[in-house]
């Protein structure tokens, strides 16, 4: 079986199984309706793009309907980063404003109007032609892999940020497993792009034959493939991952620019009064929110007073309490039978490797080594 047979084949499966998984996606009830329906709408966009390594083996498409179908593929990049905003921000909607991310495929079918759309079928097979030699595909080609860069560069700034926040706002797990989940989301996004221009770079300016290029080709559709599986099944699988933060959820230094100044040390003795006396940090699902509540403190001050007057993160600025407590108990002779797993959960942790992280970040050592030693 020749390469080009193995393509078809194998775009045809894709194919056929990205609109089945978008059907299910589309009809599936759940609670992260938007978030299925951005990623339904990635995954029918990537099998129409696709779908030209079989159907043109069948079929002839007029050019025009031809040529929409290639420039579609430019909402696949928009879908993708509208879709991770959808798992960061559990309250997460679609605006008029997100139409922007529909204006450069506008902007490319008006640039083909006068030269394709609006000639004759002979011409436009001219065009198709020698596209590669046209001013309008040059620009579509320079401005497309610029999108692309920018959609990149976005995705990473919002899984950045994101992770930040979690830092200032939560220390339960749920939280950070779901960042694990959109980091991980980031990282195939990256191979998939980097395996995309390696491939246009190949078939543009290198002088491998076709039959190499055909070979990369079904290299890439098999990551496709996978990537897409992956990410499908893990949305699927695991629904307690898309829990979200809220949107207007800002960072502690993007507050501190609109807050007033004054004086701090009487609300840091407050803080750190209760957080000794009260002990709200044994709490595994502890949020600013939830403290700021137990202790008369807006929201806002309290995620400033922490996270830019103490120089530290909520997270760590919690785990130092709860890793004190735990010392504690361990230095303890009448808990020595006290297990770390049962200690761990005592002060708020909820995860033996989240704990151990802590500890020997605080202390140099692990919880077991820790006990040794005295």
């Amino acid at each position: 079986m020749d390469n080009d047979s193995v393509i078809s084949i194998v775009s045809f499966v894709i194919v056929l199984l990205f609109f089945l998984l978008s059907a299910f996606l589309l009809s599936v009830k759940t609670t992260k309706k938007l978030s299925n329906q951005l990623l339904a709408g990635f995954l029918i966009v990537t099998a129409l793009d696709i779908s030209f390594f079989f159907y043109r083996n069948f079929i002839a498409l007029p050019l025009s309907i031809e040529m929409l179908r290639m420039q579609l593929s430019s909402f696949k990049d928009p879908l993708l980063f509208l879709y991770i905003l959808s798992i960061i921000y559990s309250d997460f909607k679609l605006q008029t404003k997100h139409l922007i991310h529909a204006v450069p495929w506008l902007i490319f079918i008006l640039i083909l109007m006068p030269n394709f759309f609006l000639v004759s079928a002979e011409s436009q097979h001219d065009f198709l032609s020698n596209s590669s030699e046209t001013s309008e595909f040059k620009f579509i080609d320079v401005s497309t892999t610029i999108l692309e860069l920018a959609y990149i560069v976005a995705e990473i700034y919002y899984v950045i940020r994101y992770k930040k926040l979690l830092l200032e706002n939560y220390t339960g797990k749920d939280a950070f497993d779901n960042y694990r989940w959109v980091k991980q989301l980031l990282i195939f996004i990256l191979i998939g792009q980097l395996l995309t221009f390696i491939k246009g770079y190949l078939r543009d300016y290198s002088n491998l034959d076709i039959d190499a290029i055909n070979v990369f080709r079904i290299i890439l559709l098999a990551f496709g493939l996978f990537f897409s599986f992956w990410l499908v099944f893990k949305a699927l699988l695991s629904p307690k991952l898309f829990r979200g933060i809220g949107v207007k959820l800002q960072l502690s230094k993007e507050l501190l620019s609109k807050a007033e100044e004054k004086p701090k040390q009487k609300e840091i003795e407050t803080l750190k009064s209760y957080m000794e006396t009260e002990e709200p940090f044994l709490d595994p699902s502890l949020t600013v929110k939830n403290l700021s509540e137990q202790i008369d403190i807006p929201h806002r001050d309290l995620s400033i007073l922490i996270n830019q007057e103490l120089g530290q993160h909520f997270f760590d600025f919690v785990n130092n309490y709860r890793i004190e407590k735990a010392k504690s108990i361990l230095q303890d002779p009448t808990k020595k039978k006290h297990t770390v797993l049962e200690i761990l959960y005592e002060v708020g942790f909820n995860s033996k490797s989240s704990f151990n992280t802590a500890f020997k970040k605080h202390t140099g050592k692990t919880p077991t080594a820790f006990r040794k030693a005295l």
